[in-house]
């Protein structure tokens, strides 16, 4: 006699639990580099020369870097400068890709080719090493680093919007809409947005965790925000050579990136497109 074992599938709850605490995560160091400014007297640039390297006291609950400035601050002023910049960079990134993948997708012939022509020579090209060399040529820039960030993210986006979007205008139902006379913007509506957004929140998800990775890998290399801009690559490079006298200085801006990067990559693996 055969006895049937029934195996518990995984509930919906289950599937959104990683995708709750990425948020969760990501929360509440939003909230914690919102408030601090408002909460905590001392700024980003205050030196204190008699607590130099000092660990959790009560005028430096974080301790302080080697030149005496409050991690605490510091670390609040981090977590906002990369959450800003990976926002920025998402939305700079995602709208051309996004737009020229569905124009891709839609009109076809040479100007499909000519767009994935484009995005496959800026995948042949070396990310990090297309970037050092744009920050390079205008050493110091902001706007620079931004964009030479943002040039290399958006491929993503247009290949997997492009890709999407061609097996979504091959089916049979937008077949129908198109030859009823429904244009790009209706189809867009009711056809390619159900199927792309999914998709696209995952991607931008990820897509914000690469760029504060590469803020923090350039500023860790000395080619990202010059001093004394708080930034979490660049405070450990300034921490590096100290980590024996202030092992907790040294690790917090590693913690906070992992945090960062940690509860990105659980909001876009949460939920499969």
């Amino acid at each position: 006699m055969s006895h049937k074992v029934a195996i518990p599938s995984r509930t919906p709850t289950m599937h959104a639990l990683p995708r709750i605490a990425g948020f969760f995560i990501l929360v509440s160091l939003v909230v914690f580099a919102v408030l601090v400014p408002f909460i905590w007297s001392l700024g980003i640039a205050e030196q204190d020369f008699a607590a130099i390297l000092s660990g959790p006291v009560p005028a430096h609950l974080l301790g302080t870097d080697n030149l005496g400035r409050d991690m605490l601050a510091r670390l609040s002023a981090a977590v906002r400068l990369a959450l800003g910049f990976a926002l920025v960079i998402v939305i700079t990134a995602a709208v051309p890709g996004i737009l020229l993948g569905i124009l891709a997708a839609w009109k076809g012939g040479v100007i499909d080719k000519c767009l994935s022509l484009l995005a496959e020579i800026f995948l042949a090209l070396p990310r990090l090493l297309l970037i050092l060399l744009i920050v390079a040529i205008m050493p110091g820039s902001f706007l620079a680093l931004y964009g030479a960030v943002a040039l290399v993210l958006w491929t993503e986006y247009f290949r997997m919007t492009r890709t999407l979007s061609r097996t979504v205008l091959a089916s049979p139902t937008v077949a129908a809409s198109r030859l009823e006379g429904f244009g790009l913007l209706y189809v867009l509506r009711r056809h390619l947005w159900p199927e792309l957004s999914p998709m696209l929140r995952t991607l931008s998800a990820s897509g914000a965790a690469s760029a504060i990775m590469i803020l923090a890998t350039l500023g860790f290399l000395g080619f990202g925000v010059s001093p004394p801009t708080a930034e979490l690559g660049l405070m450990i490079t300034e921490l590096l050579q100290y980590y024996a006298a202030a092992p907790l200085s040294f690790a917090l801006p590693i913690f906070v990136i992992f945090l960062l990067v940690f509860s990105l990559l659980l909001i876009g693996g949460g939920r499969k497109p």
